[in-house]
Protein backbone atom coordinates (compact mmCIF):
# COMPACT_ATOMS: atom_id res chain seq x y z
CA UNK A 1 0.00 0.00 0.00
CA UNK A 2 3.20 2.43 0.78
CA UNK A 3 4.31 1.64 -2.30
CA UNK A 4 1.78 2.74 -4.77
CA UNK A 5 0.53 5.65 -2.64
CA UNK A 6 4.06 7.22 -2.74
CA UNK A 7 3.46 7.24 -6.40
CA UNK A 8 1.17 10.35 -6.40
CA UNK A 9 2.36 13.61 -7.38
CA UNK A 10 2.19 15.36 -4.05
CA UNK A 11 4.51 16.95 -1.59
CA UNK A 12 6.98 14.59 -0.08
CA UNK A 13 5.70 15.21 3.83
CA UNK A 14 2.65 14.76 2.74
CA UNK A 15 3.81 11.21 1.27
CA UNK A 16 5.74 10.26 3.71
CA UNK A 17 3.45 10.18 6.13
CA UNK A 18 0.75 8.89 4.74
CA UNK A 19 2.56 5.76 3.57
CA UNK A 20 3.21 5.03 7.45
CA UNK A 21 -0.13 5.82 8.66
CA UNK A 22 -1.15 2.97 6.53
CA UNK A 23 1.03 0.44 8.40
CA UNK A 24 -1.01 1.14 11.60
CA UNK A 25 -4.26 1.32 9.46
CA UNK A 26 -3.85 -2.43 8.06
CA UNK A 27 -2.50 -3.57 11.67
CA UNK A 28 -5.90 -2.76 13.02
CA UNK A 29 -7.94 -3.32 10.16
CA UNK A 30 -6.74 -6.44 9.41
CA UNK A 31 -6.53 -9.73 11.49
CA UNK A 32 -3.28 -11.19 12.19
CA UNK A 33 -3.52 -15.47 10.92
CA UNK A 34 -1.70 -16.98 7.67
CA UNK A 35 -5.07 -16.12 5.90
CA UNK A 36 -7.03 -12.89 5.00
CA UNK A 37 -9.01 -11.58 7.77
CA UNK A 38 -10.84 -8.21 7.97
CA UNK A 39 -11.14 -7.23 11.42
CA UNK A 40 -15.16 -6.95 13.16
CA UNK A 41 -13.89 -2.95 13.73
CA UNK A 42 -13.94 -2.31 9.78
CA UNK A 43 -17.59 -1.85 10.36
CA UNK A 44 -16.86 1.08 12.86
CA UNK A 45 -15.47 3.27 9.80
CA UNK A 46 -17.34 5.87 7.86
CA UNK A 47 -19.71 4.71 4.44
CA UNK A 48 -16.90 6.98 2.77
CA UNK A 49 -13.94 5.47 4.01
CA UNK A 50 -14.77 1.76 4.13
CA UNK A 51 -14.50 1.95 0.30
CA UNK A 52 -11.39 3.89 0.36
CA UNK A 53 -9.64 1.75 2.45
CA UNK A 54 -10.94 -1.25 0.69
CA UNK A 55 -9.34 0.30 -2.61
CA UNK A 56 -6.11 1.24 -0.85
CA UNK A 57 -5.70 -2.67 0.18
CA UNK A 58 -6.49 -3.32 -3.35
CA UNK A 59 -3.72 -1.49 -4.87
CA UNK A 60 -1.48 -2.82 -2.29
CA UNK A 61 -2.51 -6.77 -3.57
CA UNK A 62 -2.01 -5.66 -7.06
CA UNK A 63 1.98 -4.57 -6.58
CA UNK A 64 2.30 -7.93 -4.59
CA UNK A 65 0.89 -9.95 -7.84
CA UNK A 66 2.99 -7.81 -10.33
CA UNK A 67 5.64 -8.29 -8.05
CA UNK A 68 4.87 -12.32 -8.37
CA UNK A 69 4.20 -11.69 -12.41
CA UNK A 70 8.07 -10.89 -12.51
CA UNK A 71 7.52 -7.12 -13.26
CA UNK A 72 10.13 -5.06 -11.11
CA UNK A 73 9.54 -0.84 -11.26
CA UNK A 74 6.42 0.91 -11.17
CA UNK A 75 4.58 4.23 -11.46
CA UNK A 76 1.37 5.84 -11.57
CA UNK A 77 -0.47 5.57 -14.56
CA UNK A 78 -1.24 9.13 -14.92
CA UNK A 79 2.48 9.86 -16.85
CA UNK A 80 0.22 7.93 -20.00
CA UNK A 81 -2.08 11.15 -19.53
CA UNK A 82 -3.65 12.56 -16.82
CA UNK A 83 -6.68 13.79 -18.97
CA UNK A 84 -7.33 10.06 -20.29
CA UNK A 85 -10.66 9.41 -18.07
CA UNK A 86 -11.15 6.37 -17.07
CA UNK A 87 -8.06 4.98 -17.00
CA UNK A 88 -5.39 2.01 -15.26
CA UNK A 89 -3.58 3.13 -11.98
CA UNK A 90 -0.10 1.63 -12.65
CA UNK A 91 2.71 1.18 -15.26
CA UNK A 92 4.82 -1.77 -14.54
CA UNK A 93 7.68 -2.56 -16.72
CA UNK A 94 10.60 -5.54 -16.59
CA UNK A 95 9.69 -9.16 -16.59
CA UNK A 96 8.33 -10.39 -19.78
CA UNK A 97 8.16 -7.01 -21.20
CA UNK A 98 11.14 -5.75 -20.37
CA UNK A 99 12.86 -4.20 -23.70
CA UNK A 100 9.61 -4.37 -25.55
CA UNK A 101 7.81 -1.98 -23.20
CA UNK A 102 5.34 -1.79 -20.43
CA UNK A 103 2.07 -2.81 -19.08
CA UNK A 104 -0.69 -1.06 -17.45
CA UNK A 105 -2.33 -2.59 -14.96
CA UNK A 106 -5.88 -1.50 -12.99
CA UNK A 107 -6.45 -2.11 -8.83
CA UNK A 108 -9.87 -2.73 -7.35
CA UNK A 109 -11.01 -3.77 -3.91
CA UNK A 110 -13.80 -4.30 -2.48
CA UNK A 111 -15.04 -5.40 1.07
CA UNK A 112 -18.78 -6.13 1.57
CA UNK A 113 -21.37 -8.21 2.54
CA UNK A 114 -22.18 -8.39 -1.31
CA UNK A 115 -18.67 -9.81 -2.07
CA UNK A 116 -18.70 -13.19 -3.90
CA UNK A 117 -16.34 -14.81 -6.37
CA UNK A 118 -18.94 -14.21 -9.24
CA UNK A 119 -18.66 -10.25 -8.19
CA UNK A 120 -15.17 -10.41 -8.06
CA UNK A 121 -14.18 -11.76 -11.51
CA UNK A 122 -17.06 -9.52 -12.85
CA UNK A 123 -15.73 -6.44 -11.37
CA UNK A 124 -12.11 -7.55 -13.03
CA UNK A 125 -13.40 -8.26 -16.62
CA UNK A 126 -14.94 -4.86 -16.68
CA UNK A 127 -12.69 -2.93 -15.28
CA UNK A 128 -9.87 -4.59 -18.08
CA UNK A 129 -12.44 -3.70 -20.85
CA UNK A 130 -13.21 -0.08 -19.54
CA UNK A 131 -10.09 1.66 -17.85
CA UNK A 132 -6.96 -1.09 -19.76
CA UNK A 133 -7.87 -2.22 -23.04
CA UNK A 134 -8.21 1.45 -24.19
CA UNK A 135 -5.03 2.02 -24.06
CA UNK A 136 -3.27 -1.08 -25.16
CA UNK A 137 -0.78 -0.19 -27.57
CA UNK A 138 -0.69 3.72 -26.00
CA UNK A 139 2.37 5.32 -26.20
CA UNK A 140 3.77 7.10 -22.38
CA UNK A 141 7.16 8.19 -21.12
CA UNK A 142 8.12 4.76 -19.89
CA UNK A 143 7.40 3.17 -23.62
CA UNK A 144 4.70 1.45 -25.32
CA UNK A 145 2.09 -0.16 -23.94
CA UNK A 146 1.92 -3.96 -24.79
CA UNK A 147 -0.07 -5.80 -22.06
CA UNK A 148 -2.31 -5.02 -19.79
CA UNK A 149 -3.87 -6.04 -16.52
CA UNK A 150 -6.87 -5.77 -13.90
CA UNK A 151 -6.82 -6.84 -10.44
CA UNK A 152 -9.67 -7.59 -8.55
CA UNK A 153 -9.65 -8.43 -4.67
CA UNK A 154 -12.50 -8.66 -2.45
CA UNK A 155 -13.71 -10.06 0.77
CA UNK A 156 -16.81 -10.42 2.90
CA UNK A 157 -16.35 -8.73 6.35
CA UNK A 158 -18.77 -11.56 8.00
CA UNK A 159 -17.72 -14.56 6.40
CA UNK A 160 -14.28 -14.14 5.14
CA UNK A 161 -14.34 -15.49 2.22
CA UNK A 162 -11.77 -13.74 0.08
CA UNK A 163 -11.23 -13.26 -3.55
CA UNK A 164 -8.80 -12.70 -6.24
CA UNK A 165 -8.87 -12.44 -9.76
CA UNK A 166 -7.37 -11.32 -12.31
CA UNK A 167 -8.82 -10.20 -16.03
CA UNK A 168 -5.64 -9.67 -18.76
CA UNK A 169 -5.03 -9.04 -22.28
CA UNK A 170 -5.20 -11.99 -24.21
CA UNK A 171 -2.20 -13.69 -25.97
CA UNK A 172 -2.34 -14.24 -30.04
CA UNK A 173 -1.35 -17.40 -30.91
CA UNK A 174 -0.74 -19.15 -34.05
CA UNK A 175 -2.76 -22.16 -35.61
CA UNK A 176 0.23 -24.48 -36.10
CA UNK A 177 1.39 -25.93 -33.16
CA UNK A 178 5.36 -25.03 -32.34
CA UNK A 179 8.05 -27.38 -31.85
CA UNK A 180 8.86 -27.84 -28.35
CA UNK A 181 12.13 -25.95 -27.20
CA UNK A 182 14.71 -25.62 -23.81
CA UNK A 183 13.57 -23.89 -21.15
CA UNK A 184 14.96 -20.45 -21.67
CA UNK A 185 18.13 -19.83 -19.77
CA UNK A 186 17.47 -17.63 -16.66
CA UNK A 187 17.24 -13.90 -16.96
CA UNK A 188 20.57 -12.23 -16.24
CA UNK A 189 20.93 -10.43 -12.92
CA UNK A 190 21.94 -6.74 -14.06
CA UNK A 191 18.64 -5.44 -16.93
CA UNK A 192 18.37 -2.54 -18.76
CA UNK A 193 16.10 -0.64 -17.31
CA UNK A 194 13.89 2.25 -18.76
CA UNK A 195 15.01 5.67 -17.27
CA UNK A 196 12.43 7.08 -16.55
CA UNK A 197 10.76 4.06 -15.22
CA UNK A 198 13.62 3.57 -12.43
CA UNK A 199 13.52 7.03 -11.91
CA UNK A 200 10.32 7.05 -10.79
CA UNK A 201 10.65 3.48 -8.54
CA UNK A 202 12.86 4.27 -6.86
CA UNK A 203 11.87 7.99 -6.26
CA UNK A 204 9.10 6.04 -4.14
CA UNK A 205 11.73 3.71 -2.51
CA UNK A 206 13.92 6.29 -0.82
CA UNK A 207 11.11 8.41 -0.18
CA UNK A 208 9.87 5.25 2.19
CA UNK A 209 13.11 4.87 3.62
CA UNK A 210 13.72 8.32 4.77
CA UNK A 211 16.60 9.22 2.20
CA UNK A 212 15.10 12.86 1.27
CA UNK A 213 18.38 13.77 -0.18
CA UNK A 214 18.33 11.11 -2.40
CA UNK A 215 14.64 12.62 -3.70
CA UNK A 216 15.55 15.74 -4.08
CA UNK A 217 18.25 14.79 -6.70
CA UNK A 218 16.05 12.25 -8.48
CA UNK A 219 13.47 15.48 -8.56
CA UNK A 220 16.01 17.61 -10.16
CA UNK A 221 16.76 14.54 -12.59
CA UNK A 222 12.99 14.55 -13.61
CA UNK A 223 12.76 18.39 -14.23
CA UNK A 224 11.44 19.04 -10.54
CA UNK A 225 12.92 21.46 -8.44
CA UNK A 226 16.42 23.40 -8.06
CA UNK A 227 19.50 21.37 -8.37
CA UNK A 228 20.74 20.61 -4.17
CA UNK A 229 23.22 21.58 -2.91
CA UNK A 230 26.55 18.61 -4.27
CA UNK A 231 27.85 18.38 -0.34
CA UNK A 232 24.78 16.96 0.16
CA UNK A 233 25.18 13.45 1.43
CA UNK A 234 22.93 10.34 2.28
CA UNK A 235 24.72 8.15 5.00
CA UNK A 236 23.49 4.42 5.34
CA UNK A 237 23.95 1.62 7.85
CA UNK A 238 24.01 -1.79 6.55
CA UNK A 239 22.73 -4.86 8.48
CA UNK A 240 22.42 -8.27 7.68
CA UNK A 241 18.84 -9.97 8.30
CA UNK A 242 17.71 -13.53 6.81
CA UNK A 243 20.81 -14.17 5.23
CA UNK A 244 20.84 -10.95 3.32
CA UNK A 245 22.33 -7.36 3.70
CA UNK A 246 20.62 -4.10 3.85
CA UNK A 247 21.28 -0.89 3.26
CA UNK A 248 18.84 1.01 6.23
CA UNK A 249 18.96 5.46 5.69
CA UNK A 250 20.18 6.95 8.95
CA UNK A 251 18.06 9.87 7.92
CA UNK A 252 14.89 7.49 9.57
CA UNK A 253 16.96 6.92 12.79
CA UNK A 254 18.43 9.89 13.83
CA UNK A 255 18.09 11.46 16.48
CA UNK A 256 19.67 7.96 17.72
CA UNK A 257 22.67 7.63 16.42
CA UNK A 258 26.52 9.25 17.14
CA UNK A 259 28.05 11.25 14.03
CA UNK A 260 30.76 9.00 13.58
CA UNK A 261 28.98 6.96 11.30
CA UNK A 262 29.08 10.16 9.49
CA UNK A 263 31.97 11.80 7.44
CA UNK A 264 32.95 15.22 7.88
CA UNK A 265 31.88 16.31 4.42
CA UNK A 266 28.84 17.82 4.43
CA UNK A 267 27.84 16.88 7.61
CA UNK A 268 26.01 18.43 10.81
CA UNK A 269 24.64 19.74 12.68
CA UNK A 270 23.88 15.94 14.06
CA UNK A 271 22.89 14.91 18.06
CA UNK A 272 25.64 13.84 19.62
CA UNK A 273 24.37 10.28 20.53
CA UNK A 274 26.20 6.99 20.96
CA UNK A 275 25.09 4.08 18.86
CA UNK A 276 25.08 2.75 21.99
CA UNK A 277 22.54 5.13 23.47
CA UNK A 278 20.40 3.87 20.17
CA UNK A 279 20.57 0.52 21.53
CA UNK A 280 19.83 1.52 25.06
CA UNK A 281 16.86 3.05 23.65
CA UNK A 282 15.87 0.23 22.11
CA UNK A 283 15.56 -1.88 24.94
CA UNK A 284 14.00 0.14 26.61
CA UNK A 285 10.88 1.04 24.48
CA UNK A 286 11.59 -1.86 21.40
CA UNK A 287 11.87 -0.93 18.05
CA UNK A 288 11.77 0.52 15.37
CA UNK A 289 9.89 -1.54 13.60
CA UNK A 290 8.79 -2.18 10.32
CA UNK A 291 11.85 -0.18 8.71
CA UNK A 292 12.50 0.15 4.88
CA UNK A 293 15.24 -1.14 3.26
CA UNK A 294 17.12 -1.08 0.18
CA UNK A 295 18.86 -4.96 -0.55
CA UNK A 296 22.54 -3.82 -0.62
CA UNK A 297 22.99 -4.84 -4.19
CA UNK A 298 20.14 -2.76 -5.58
CA UNK A 299 21.32 0.31 -3.19
CA UNK A 300 24.73 0.11 -4.95
CA UNK A 301 23.77 -0.07 -8.33
CA UNK A 302 21.16 2.43 -7.92
CA UNK A 303 23.52 4.72 -6.15
CA UNK A 304 26.39 4.76 -8.90
CA UNK A 305 24.02 4.92 -11.48
CA UNK A 306 22.62 7.97 -10.25
CA UNK A 307 25.78 9.49 -9.49
CA UNK A 308 26.22 9.31 -13.55
CA UNK A 309 23.49 10.79 -14.48
CA UNK A 310 23.97 13.69 -12.09
CA UNK A 311 27.78 14.10 -13.26
CA UNK A 312 26.29 13.96 -16.60
CA UNK A 313 24.78 17.46 -15.71
CA UNK A 314 21.05 16.33 -16.22
CA UNK A 315 21.31 17.08 -19.78
CA UNK A 316 21.71 14.08 -21.78
CA UNK A 317 19.83 11.27 -19.60
CA UNK A 318 20.11 8.28 -21.18
CA UNK A 319 17.07 6.44 -22.16
CA UNK A 320 18.19 2.72 -20.40
CA UNK A 321 20.47 2.20 -17.32
CA UNK A 322 21.38 -0.99 -16.08
CA UNK A 323 20.40 -2.02 -12.54
CA UNK A 324 19.45 -5.11 -10.90
CA UNK A 325 16.70 -7.40 -10.39
CA UNK A 326 15.74 -9.28 -6.73
CA UNK A 327 15.02 -12.40 -6.26
CA UNK A 328 11.77 -11.89 -3.74
CA UNK A 329 11.40 -13.03 -0.25
CA UNK A 330 8.91 -13.11 2.55
CA UNK A 331 6.33 -12.28 0.06
CA UNK A 332 5.18 -15.56 -1.27
CA UNK A 333 6.19 -17.90 1.33
CA UNK A 334 4.84 -19.24 4.71
CA UNK A 335 4.62 -16.95 7.33
CA UNK A 336 6.59 -16.96 10.44
CA UNK A 337 5.14 -17.08 13.84
CA UNK A 338 6.95 -15.02 16.72
CA UNK A 339 5.87 -16.98 20.13
CA UNK A 340 7.18 -13.70 21.73
CA UNK A 341 4.36 -11.73 20.04
CA UNK A 342 2.21 -14.98 19.52
CA UNK A 343 1.69 -13.13 15.80
CA UNK A 344 2.89 -14.58 12.29
CA UNK A 345 5.43 -12.03 10.74
CA UNK A 346 7.53 -12.06 8.07
CA UNK A 347 11.22 -10.86 9.21
CA UNK A 348 11.55 -9.43 5.35
CA UNK A 349 9.30 -8.51 2.71
CA UNK A 350 11.94 -8.39 -0.25
CA UNK A 351 10.59 -6.86 -3.61
CA UNK A 352 12.53 -7.25 -7.18
CA UNK A 353 13.00 -3.37 -7.33
CA UNK A 354 15.32 -4.01 -4.15
CA UNK A 355 13.02 -2.18 -1.32
CA UNK A 356 12.56 -4.19 1.83
CA UNK A 357 10.45 -4.07 4.91
CA UNK A 358 12.38 -5.37 7.74
CA UNK A 359 10.21 -6.01 10.39
CA UNK A 360 12.59 -5.04 13.41
CA UNK A 361 16.26 -4.28 13.20
CA UNK A 362 18.94 -6.98 14.29
CA UNK A 363 21.13 -5.74 17.20
CA UNK A 364 24.35 -4.13 16.07
CA UNK A 365 27.57 -3.09 18.49
CA UNK A 366 28.87 -1.31 15.84
CA UNK A 367 27.07 -1.64 12.24
CA UNK A 368 29.19 -1.21 8.91
CA UNK A 369 28.27 2.17 7.63
CA UNK A 370 28.31 3.26 4.01
CA UNK A 371 28.15 7.31 2.53
CA UNK A 372 26.68 8.21 -0.83
CA UNK A 373 27.86 11.64 -2.32
CA UNK A 374 26.63 12.85 -5.33
CA UNK A 375 30.00 13.79 -6.36
CA UNK A 376 32.23 10.62 -4.77
CA UNK A 377 29.73 8.10 -5.60
CA UNK A 378 29.88 5.71 -2.66
CA UNK A 379 32.35 5.58 0.27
Amino acid sequence: MARTLTLRHAPDALLERWARAQLLEIEYMLADGAAFALSPDLTALADAERPAFAGRVGAGVTDLVMNALGYAWRDNATCLSSSLDPHADFIYGGGAVSGHGVVLAEAHGSFAQAVTDGRISGEARRKYLRQVKPHIGSSCLHGKVIHGYSVAFGSNPTAHDTYLHIAETKISKGRKMAPPVAAPPPPPPIVPVTTSLALASHRSNFLLMGAYRIVEWIDWLRGAGERPDDDFIAPFVIVELAGRRFWVSMETLLPYVRPWLFPDEGSGPWPPWHWEDFELWRRRYGGPHNVFAMEEWAAKSFLLALSGLIGGGGEQVPPAIELPVIEPFGLFEEPIRDDREGVIRYPVAQFRDGLALLAALPRLDRPASRVWSPRQGIR
